[in-house]
């Protein structure tokens, strides 16, 4: 999985951005637990967990829940922010999930982590061994038209490493993530043995327009986000 500047060096910068911006507090987070539904009593893997802000929304609705990532920084704040509430491990989603037992899991989320690796075959074989028959992978991923037309590609098919800068703690940093179409995203899913149950390209939360209306309006009427709710069936 590549590593990024921006989670390893940045990562107390990053994770105070991200616990509040707009496309992450009201329209990420919100929509992915909109998809996870009622989560009381099961046991909740947390993929690319950052500093552990969906874990610890998980953990108020009732999920026993497991959170790992690749960056030891985050994992640390992950943990600072959560005490003995759930636990946390380094671990990188494109070698094996040692962490996390067979058939041990009941849902796992994935929060705008996916797009970071360049095949998901590995990780989700390894959600086939972790999750139980019938269990839930909730994910939300770049948006396939989005990123096209953001980088400006000339073959919308193609699976490629592109990169941006972001603003973070007062400067600008390199972020490298792969952009796919749309038919890559369900070609690997239906490979690994999940049935997709919703697509989703929902609107961002109400009160998000009262905070920022420019916010609100771009995350209404532009495909930035895909959300996937999917059934592991073998």
């Amino acid at each position: 999985m590549a590593r990024n500047t921006v989670y390893d060096q940045f990562a107390e910068a990053y994770a105070r951005h991200s616990e509040h911006s707009p496309a992450n507090a009201y329209y990420d987070r919100p929509a992915v637990l909109e998809l996870a539904g009622d989560v009381r009593g099961k046991r909740v893997l947390d993929l690319g967990c950052a500093a552990g802000v969906l874990s610890e929304q998980l953990v108020e609705r009732g999920a026993t829940v497991l959170g790992v990532d690749r960056e030891p920084k985050m994992i640390e704040l992950a943990r600072g922010r959560l005490g003995d509430r759930a636990r946390f491990e380094v671990g990188d989603l494109s070698e094996p999930l040692d962490a996390v037992p067979t058939a041990g899991v009941d849902l796992a989320v994935a929060s705008l982590v996916l797009h970071y690796l360049p095949d998901w075959s590995p990780l989700l074989g390894e959600l086939n061994r972790c999750l139980v028959t019938g269990g839930e992978l909730v994910f939300s991923v770049h948006h396939p038209a989005a990123d096209w037309q953001w980088f400006g590609r000339p073959d919308y098919l193609r699976t490629e490493l592109v990169s941006e800068t972001w603003p973070v703690g007062g400067e600008e940093v390199a972020v490298s993530f792969y952009r796919r179409p749309l038919s890559a995203v369900f070609e690997q899913l239906h490979r690994a043995g999940f049935v997709v149950h919703t697509v989703d390209e929902p609107h961002p939360l109400p009160e998000l327009n009262e905070l920022s209306p420019d916010a609100y309006a771009e995350l209404s009427t532009k495909p930035v986000f895909l959300f996937v709710k999917a059934f592991l069936v073998g």
